[in-house]
């Protein structure tokens, strides 16, 4: 599949579509009055969690897109969402939800990274779905994640993963296999978990800081507290032909700051925060000393005054004709009947206080999410339009209030120990892996044999600090011998999977057939022992005379010896040259004495290891594998100083988690 061939979707840019999952077969203009009122109702329904949230560049919105080439007609949209990636998310929580409260609609929801759903469970994919393979496969349907499964001997249905299938085939399997296409509980409960905390998330994520901005700012953000996104953006973006609008403040005087209370979102209230910033000294902003109470209310005031100066200083102000109200829209009484039957304004009296600021915020959203784009603002409009015509309170008033403000959020949050990154960091690549003493439990048999060189390394010590080294050290030697011993593939290295963490099935069929790939059919079968000992030389030189005069039958067999001892001459060669230079030394070794050799006794810590005669007749002894192993990785480790390097990387991809050196030396 060739990537290039895909569209391209702009950096920081979520799109999401939504598709009738049975089409009835309606006529076009049928199919268009019925999605357009599915538009009405949906965001009617979730026009509470919008209304109070405040978007970092664009808001979630949705419209009719008609039939285009296989693309069938469907409602959708796309929403920047900048540097605040919990934007994206939180559309993918309102994805869930409409497609939960309407079992006739599936989504897909991609950005610039392709299907970022799977990204979050990528430890429990199955192996045929990558990038190349997974385009229109991941859809969100009645709430839940769905794939589109490739066809396998346990189960046909499906789609070739060579094949991307179009929308309408998607939708079909979709329809008639919805069983076959649900994702499995681990990759469904990997999205669950990143979508955790919604709806109260919403709230979390909001910071509420006292500001001195100047009597316009506060009034339009009483009246329009969404519009604090494009001034925060405006001074966080700045240059410095901006910067000239901001010598002179003509909007918004800083002689009528007053002291208020804004909200932000946190990644807002972040990047305001952060940013280092000297106003010039012809603005007329000055700022008390640091060590005054109130110095952070200035400068924040101060920056997002800037903010709003420069929005202002990009346009002129709109019309003075008064716009039409959004009753005259057509599509207004039908959202506003979604509203009512949805409980929106909370059994409130009309007229009331409470009904008014309802049926404002309700006015908003509709302008901005349901009204005809043409007729849109920029936010710097927006803001010129609400100081013309919404009624400003005088500053007595606004001075009134700075006694009644709510308490400022503390922005602890900010700060972030090591140990609250190193937790992070665990939440994020633990999940799904094996720590140390799983690994050790699970393997229990293979342990046991390193466990005998390990007495013997260790009989001097203290019980308990050598059953403790014993516990890591042996989890360490065996996780790298089992990445090592893993099957990858030519794409790279992928870490070993361990019990807990894939489920076991086992298929006959496929047993079998790897089986005799392996090692070969009955008629050419080679002999395992071959591969390990030396002593079989005269068995070698027996079948070597009977491959010659039955060559037809064993020709494979040959082939193989001769390979074999071509490679055992190779390296007793290498061993040779070797051995004249310094670097055994490098190489921690054991030495047996002959009683052990007599006795037969194994050599556990040098498996494939076989001593033999050099020229000088000085025996080589073999390498404590697992001995040179764990130091090599101690020292790589103690060269970085607790900073990732190639040693803790793979220690921490394969879940084991070896304490800090206490070691000054």
């Amino acid at each position: 599949m060739d990537a290039l061939q895909r569209r391209v979707i702009q950096e920081d840019v979520v799109q999401y579509k939504l598709f009738l999952v049975q089409p009835d077969g309606s006529s076009s203009q049928q199919t268009e009055e019925h999605l357009s009122h599915l538009v009405k109702e949906i965001l009617a329904k979730v026009a509470p969690l919008l209304i109070q949230y405040i978007w970092q560049h664009q808001a979630f919105n949705l419209n009719y897109h008609p039939e285009k080439g296989d693309v069938p007609a469907h409602i959708g949209g796309s929403t920047q969402f900048g540097d605040n990636v919990e934007d994206e998310w939180f559309i993918v929580y309102l994805l869930q939800l409409i497609t939960e409260a309407f079992p006739e609609l599936a989504a897909r929801v991609d950005d610039n990274d392709g299907e970022f759903l799977l990204i979050e469970a990528a430890d429990f994919l199955p192996k045929w779905l990558n990038p190349d393979t997974s385009e229109l496969r991941v859809f969100l349907y009645k709430g839940e994640l769905y794939i589109l499964p490739c066809p396998s001997k346990s189960s046909p249905v499906g789609i070739s993963k060579d094949v991307v299938p179009s929308v309408a085939q998607a939708l079909a399997l979709l329809s008639t296999h919805p069983d076959a296409c649900r994702a499995s509980p681990k990759i469904r409960s990997a999205l669950r978990k990143r979508l955790e905390g919604y709806p109260e998330k919403i709230k979390t994520s909001l910071h509420r800081a006292h500001c001195f901005i100047p009597a316009g700012i506060a009034t339009v953000l009483a009246q329009r507290p969404d519009l604090v996104a494009p001034a925060v953006s405006a001074f966080y973006l700045r240059d410095p032909v901006d910067l000239q609008a901001c010598r002179s403040f003509r909007t918004f005087p800083p002689d009528t700051r007053v002291l208020t209370s804004v909200t932000f979102t946190r990644c807002l209230y972040a990047q305001l925060q952060q940013q280092q910033f000297t106003s010039d000294r012809r603005s007329g902003f000055t700022l008390p000393p640091r060590s005054h109470p109130q110095y952070k209310a200035h400068e924040l005031g101060m920056k997002l005054a800037h903010g709003f100066e420069i929005l202002c200083s990009k346009c002129r102000l709109p019309s003075s004709e008064p716009d039409a109200p959004v009753s005259c829209n057509p599509q207004w009484k039908g959202f506003m009947d979604s509203l009512k039957r949805n409980g929106y304004f909370r059994g409130e009296l009309e007229g009331s206080a409470r009904y008014r600021e309802l049926m404002r915020s309700a006015e908003n959203f509709f302008k901005q999410s349901i009204a005809s784009k043409s007729s849109a603002l920029s936010p710097g409009e927006e803001v010129l339009q609400l100081l013309h015509s919404c009624n400003s309170h005088s500053l007595d008033e606004l001075k009134k209030q700075e006694s009644q403000l709510p308490p400022e959020d503390s922005d602890s949050w900010l700060d972030i120990t090591a140990q609250d990154l190193e937790r992070m960091l665990e939440e994020r690549s633990g999940g799904g892996r094996a720590d140390v003493g799983s690994q050790s439990s699970s393997s229990t048999k293979q342990t046991q044999r390193v466990g005998v060189a390990e007495e013997r390394r260790k009989e001097t010590e203290d019980n308990k600090e050598e059953e403790e080294a014993a516990y890591s050290l042996v989890a360490v030697s065996q996780g790298m011998k089992n990445f090592l011993s893993a099957m990858s593939s030519h794409e790279g290295a992928e870490l070993p999977w361990s019990s807990s963490t894939q489920p076991f099935s086992f298929e006959p069929d496929s047993m079998a057939n790897a089986l005799d790939r392996l090692l070969g059919s009955k008629d050419d079968e080679l002999d395992s022992d071959d591969l390990d000992d030396d002593e079989d030389d005269d068995d070698d030189e027996e079948e070597e005379e009977e491959a010659k005069e039955e060559e037809s039958s064993d020709h494979v067999e040959m082939n193989g010896t001769e390979t074999l001892d071509s490679l055992r001459k190779y390296m007793d060669q290498m061993d040779q040259e070797l051995m004249s230079t310094n670097i055994g030394k490098s190489f921690s070794q054991t030495n047996y004495n002959k009683a052990d050799l007599d006795n037969g006794s194994p050599h556990p810590s040098a498996p494939g290891s076989v001593p033999r005669e050099g020229e000088t007749g000085e025996e080589i002894q073999p390498l404590d594998v697992d001995l040179n192993l764990v130091t090599n990785l101690l020292e790589s480790l103690s060269c970085q100083d607790g900073l990732a390097g190639p040693a803790s990387n793979l220690l921490q991809s394969l879940g084991l988690h070896l304490p800090p050196n206490s070691d000054s030396s």
